[in-house]
């Protein structure tokens, strides 16, 4: 199969809210307008009070209880208001998907955009692009699923969807792999070439032919929040750290928990737990 073939099953390509489409454009516009962006969301109830939710969850640390919509943005930003909507669109318009563990693939997601995001921020890298990437980067698993599940199944049987080398079997078997369609997917939905490159390079970053340095990061958090969500041994953890992509980012082993043997016991200068990490952002994925 061709991938080009897959994206053109367009009665298969999930549908987004008119509140997220709205968003996915205010990427690419200086102008947009918070007040219009609030309006749309304040028309959504459903959408306002996830958000408020959110907002108000032990994440953000607020030391007040945002109330509003307009106080979300204000207190939150408008970067971060729209990676809330976003992630909570995404696991929404995908929420049918059969044959995968949903529940387990989007805590997955979630932490690895939370540390990824924690990664990119000690080094100064756009820490909110990271963010969204992190959270959107295995949206072609879920898009590939529900269009070809007949040619998933075996590959499935093989190695789970989240194993380390899943993108590089699925490019053996079909031509392309995951993070191929979620850049697409990404295209079709006009989200700016930045999320859309880093999408297509976050399996494997350093094959790309420009190095993109926000893809990496997300790979290094996707390598530790794999080993969380399914259990892999410290030992085990350890031996799949990818250290090549580490030292092209100048990363020190030393900011996972998982060193040292323990992955409750964080160093103490490394990146928190990701449970505590990502305190509060569970309603996104609910």
């Amino acid at each position: 199969m061709e991938l080009k073939s897959l994206l053109e099953q367009t009665n298969k390509l999930p549908t987004i809210p008119k509140v997220a489409q709205q968003l996915i454009a205010s990427f690419s516009n200086d102008d947009v307008s918070i007040d219009d962006i609030s309006r749309q969301l304040s028309a959504d109830p459903a959408l306002s009070a996830k958000l408020l939710r959110l907002a108000n969850s032990a994440y953000f640390h607020l030391s007040r209880t945002i109330g509003t919509v307009d106080d979300a943005l204000r207190m939150l930003g408008f970067v971060m208001v729209r990676n809330l909507v976003l992630g909570n669109s995404m696991t929404a318009a995908f929420r049918n998907t059969k044959g995968m563990d949903l529940q387990q693939f989007w805590r997955y997601n979630l932490y690895t955009a939370c540390a990824s995001r924690w990664l990119a921020g000690r080094d100064g890298v756009n820490a909110d692009l990271v963010f969204t990437v992190g959270l959107m980067h295995g949206i072609g698993q879920l898009h590939m699923h529900a269009a070809i599940p007949e040619a998933m199944a075996p590959i499935d049987k093989k190695l789970n969807v989240l194993d380390a080398g899943r993108a590089a079997l699925e490019q053996e078997t079909l031509g392309f792999h995951f993070g191929d369609v979620s850049g697409s997917l990404a295209k079709i939905w006009n989200f700016p070439e930045p999320i859309i490159l880093a999408l297509q390079s976050v399996p494997i970053p350093l094959a790309a032919s420009d190095f993109y340095e926000p893809a990496a990061w997300v790979h290094m958090g996707a390598w530790l929040a794999r080993t969380e969500v399914l259990k892999t041994a410290a030992e085990d953890a350890l031996a799949s750290y990818p250290t090549d992509v580490a030292k092209r980012l100048k990363l020190s082993p030393d900011w996972a928990p998982v060193h040292g043997g323990d992955a409750t016991c964080p160093l103490e200068d490394g990146m928190p737990p990701l449970k505590e990490l990502t305190d509060g952002l569970e309603a996104m994925i609910s």
